[in-house]
């Protein structure tokens, strides 16, 4: 097979009518194979959907629903307004005595960025206030958190922090979109992983559409409990990774 149809998108490909199969089905599957050749590099843009639509003969309608399909698969990634990528490889994910999203995304090659997207004052429930070792209704700050990695979302989080200890870290944390960058600014010199909990779950909606993923996929869940250097409990946070961007790996 040529890549003809990979260099030039808008390049008659026929379908096989009659044949048993969906001319959707037939264009995920045309599509997946071409991934699977290279023909289509991981972190690649796709061809447009009208770009598809004319190479395949086809209504927009068709494409879209075999561009769901292979979302589905975890082969490609749908963002809003930017288009259709191809998934890359699922990154090593290191969890252990000191656990750093940027330093993690540096290995790996890949520039990490973290964004606000909410933050409240709230009350600790039983199990926060246990796992801050605090009052049960105590004040906490809670924060919503997104994490990317060259631009693609990795993990969403919630986060809670004991207050007043930490008033103004969410401020701080907008600004520097960083956790370390802001514990510095608030005389957290360093901090380490007291306890790590993994189990996983079906993203929501508001999951699915924060991660870019297609609805039902699979999320990992990492419920995670830090401390400063004093060893005062000053973390608790529940991370949603995407089951298909990252390989957790736990080390001793």
């Amino acid at each position: 097979m040529t890549d003809r149809s990979h260099s030039d998108p808008s390049a008659s490909t026929p379908l096989a009518r009659g044949a048993g199969l969906t001319a959707w089905r037939q264009i995920a599957d045309r599509v997946e194979a071409e991934i699977a050749e290279g023909l289509f590099k991981p972190g690649e843009r796709l061809p447009g959907e009208t770009q598809l639509a004319q190479r395949f003969g086809v209504n927009r309608h068709t494409v879209r629903r075999a561009m769901a399909a292979l979302a589905a698969q975890g082969l490609v990634r749908a963002t809003q307004g930017g288009g259709t990528f191809v998934e890359a490889k699922p990154l090593p994910y290191t969890i252990g005595h000191k656990t750093r999203f940027s330093e993690v995304m540096a290995k790996a090659g890949r520039e990490a960025r973290g964004e606000l997207i909410r933050s409240a004052e709230a009350v600790a429930s039983e199990e926060i206030a246990e796992a801050l070792g605090v009052t049960l209704g105590s004040p906490v700050l809670e924060l919503i958190t997104l994490h990317r990695a060259d631009e693609v979302p990795i993990s969403m989080a919630r986060t809670w922090l004991p207050l007043p200890r930490f008033a103004g870290f969410d401020a701080t944390y907008r600004k520097l979109g960083s956790l370390t960058r802001a514990y510095a600014r608030h005389e957290i010199s360093d901090y380490f992983r007291l306890s790590t909990r993994i189990s996983a779950k079906i993203a929501s909606p508001e999951e699915a559409v924060r991660l870019e993923l297609s609805p039902g996929r699979v999320l990992l869940v990492v419920d995670s409990i830090n401390v400063n250097q004093y060893r005062h409990r000053i973390q608790a946070t529940r991370s949603l990774f995407s089951a298909d961007r990252v390989d957790l790996v736990i080390e001793q």
